[in-house]
């Protein structure tokens, strides 16, 4: 692990991103904003699942007034995500959005920027100037014979020059594309150049299983290297599945703790417990303690003490019988059946 870049820290309404704050979570609702329960219900799940910023998307009048009305009924900023209708990112700065996110290069000519960044500038809501692989500009494509990380890095900073041109350095910057090592040079190129927060992602990674894994190679990567200020794991499905990706990301660096860590085998043919079953219940069951603590789940009663070693305490089972491990030693032995009870009360006394 790479000591992490100190960035230039800035404010997202009350959270704080880049300089020692920590890497946060965002995610993006799929509800229309204008639909406001609808929008309010998924963000109030999101909060409940640890994210710390949501963005959602203004692509009319009506969804930018109806920032005003969701900000009341949830408790993290968020982010309007404007197209190409500079008024859009005016209309939701007016209506209390904590920041935009933008791409200066498709909102119009220097007026319309000067006229977003003076409005930005005027309530101090951070711009996120974002670059996309999928959009990158057609001379950029050329000069660099195809779509390559020096051409995002150069894209990116071009879009930084516009803000800071206009009189406004409250910037963080996103460099999206779905070729993962293609995003991760891309990354580096632009943390040698600037000190702005960066918000990491892999753009269109794809559904829960495969979009989970190029995630976590990409963003973990680029993190790894000391790189990142705030993360999104963008998945085709339900937004929640993205936080608890993002979480276990960060979490598995060691670069954040979101209460007790699941370790568990997996299995073998010695496996005389149904330990798939037992491991969920496990799971199930932490959620309940928000203790930085790691827990095995062991199928095997040979190997189980050994290998929950690691672990502040573990279960172990075998055939009708399981034992109760803490700090790699057996303080109990019991029936399976009694396993999850013994892990429970044991939890219950370090809470």
């Amino acid at each position: 692990m790479h000591t992490r870049k100190h960035t230039k820290t800035i404010h997202i309404g009350s959270v704080p991103i880049g300089g020692d704050a920590p890497i946060a979570i965002q995610s993006m609702t799929n509800t229309r904003t204008e639909d406001i329960d609808a929008t309010v219900r998924q963000i109030l799940a999101l909060e409940e699942a640890g994210c710390d910023i949501i963005r959602s998307t203004v692509p009319t009048e009506e969804a930018a007034a109806a920032i005003t009305e969701i900000k009341k009924q949830i408790h993290i900023p968020i982010v309007a995500d404007i197209h190409f209708d500079y008024r859009m990112a005016i209309a939701a700065m007016e209506a209390g959005a904590d920041k935009i996110r933008i791409n200066p290069g498709n909102i119009g000519g220097s007026e319309r920027i000067k006229a977003v960044v003076d409005c930005a500038k005027e309530r101090n809501v951070p711009i996120r100037v974002g670059v996309n692989s999928g959009s990158l500009e057609k001379e950029l494509v050329e000069k660099y014979g195809g779509v390559t990380a020096e051409g995002l890095c150069e894209s990116a900073l071009d879009k930084v020059k516009m803000i800071t041109d206009a009189g406004y350095d409250n910037l963080v910057i996103s460099i999206k594309s779905s070729d993962v090592p293609m995003c991760i040079r891309a990354h580096e190129l632009v943390s040698e150049a600037v000190d702005f927060p960066l918000h990491v992602g892999i753009t269109e990674a794809g559904t829960e299983y495969a979009g989970t894994i190029k995630s976590a190679v990409g963003i973990g990567s680029i993190l790894s290297r000391g790189i990142g200020d705030t993360i999104r794991v963008s998945l085709t499905g339900d937004p929640v599945k993205e936080v608890y990706a993002a979480k276990e990301i960060l979490a598995s660096l060691g670069l954040r703790s979101f209460g007790p860590r699941i370790i568990s085998c997996p299995t073998c043919g010695r496996t005389q417990i149904d330990l798939i079953g037992l491991a969920h219940k496990v799971e199930e069951l932490a959620k309940d303690y928000d203790m930085p603590i790691k827990i095995a789940v062991m199928g095997c009663v040979v190997n189980g003490p050994g290998e929950a070693k690691e672990a502040d305490i573990g279960i172990a089972g075998g055939k009708g019988v399981g034992l109760l491990i803490k700090g790699g030693e057996v303080i109990k032995k019991l029936p399976e059946e009694q396993l999850l009870a013994a892990l429970k009360e044991e939890l219950d006394h370090w809470k």
